[in-house]
């Protein structure tokens, strides 16, 4: 089926209007209102939503049929729901997959020291990067706008990078001679736009999931939204409903703190907004930790 005349023969369709939506087909037919999309190399949905379902998990789209090209899913009407209950509601459901998905895994000893291995090239990738824009900075004559924001900010970025640095060490000490860890479905491409809401809540696009650590699916919609929403608030609703580990939540953390990489845009204005943001990163993530880390203190001394 390469186009949507063959759609529509194919499954007897008479349709009354298409609309296309980045790769997906909605159809208003005769018999009813159905999504067409494309399906993302040999993921197979049917088979997870079977394995969700048996599971107990209920915040699935109707998969009404699938072929070699397609899922073809009953269409829901969305109704208008601010931003942030949209956002609440889709940290209850991503609490309630990894609740209703968890198990443990034995692992060898080479998993938790890949991991940190590749944080360590990570934070280090970050440090050489944000040093190499200072020397050229200081370099400058004149500093732009942009040139000067990162300047005067420079040591909370280092600092931030340090921090990751020091806590990854931590965490892996922690875990280090730890042979399972703990398991879930990840959504793994959360995004507002994959919620539906109407009578209940379904979540959509489920082409990229696949099974790992829940603070994957956290951090993924950490580093979308962090510049949004009170990411504070979401976090401690989701715990609510699934606690993450220590050993999750020190790599969560540790995660979110090594700096975003700093995009050079083609005018000025673009570039500070650039600088902002890596910056407002920053900030927004020591506010959110910074109360965990002075709880533990208070607990070891």
């Amino acid at each position: 089926m390469n186009n949507i005349k063959d759609i529509t023969n194919n499954y007897a369709l008479i349709p009354k209007r298409y609309t296309y939506k980045k790769n997906a087909i909605i159809i208003d037919a005769d018999d009813g209102h159905f999504v067409f999309k494309k399906r993302a190399n040999n993921n197979n949905n049917n088979q997870l939503f079977k394995y969700l379902k048996s599971r107990n998990f209920i915040y699935l789209p109707n998969l009404i049929k699938t072929d070699d090209k397609y899922d073809i899913y009953q269409y829901i009407e969305d109704i208008d729901t601010p931003r942030e209950q949209r956002a609440l509601d889709l940290m209850y459901i991503i609490a309630m997959l990894h609740n209703k998905t968890t198990f443990y895994k034995d692992i060898d000893d080479d998993e938790y020291k890949a991991i940190y291995e590749e944080t360590i090239k990570k934070i280090d990738y970050m440090y050489n990067y944000y040093n190499d824009i200072i020397i050229n900075i200081e370099k400058s004559i004149y500093m732009s706008p942009s040139d000067y924001l990162i300047a005067r900010n420079i040591s909370t970025i280092f600092n931030s990078i340090m921090f990751s640095r020091r806590e990854i060490e931590q965490w892996y000490e922690l875990v280090k001679d730890t042979n399972k860890k703990r398991v879930v479905t990840l959504h793994n491409n959360l995004d507002l736009d994959h919620l539906l809401r109407n009578e209940e809540m379904y979540l959509l696009s489920w082409d990229k999931s696949t099974q790992g650590m829940p603070f994957l699916d956290l951090l993924e919609f950490y580093n979308r939204y962090a510049l949004e929403f009170d990411f504070e608030e979401l976090f401690k609703f989701y715990e609510s409903k699934y606690p993450l580990l220590k050993e999750e939540k020190l790599l969560l953390f540790i995660m979110m703190s090594i700096p975003r990489k700093l995009e050079y845009k083609e005018s000025e204005i673009e570039r500070c907004g650039e600088a902002r943001k890596v910056l407002d990163y920053i900030f927004k993530t020591e506010i959110l930790i910074t109360p965990y880390y002075t709880v533990e203190n208070k607990k070891e001394s």
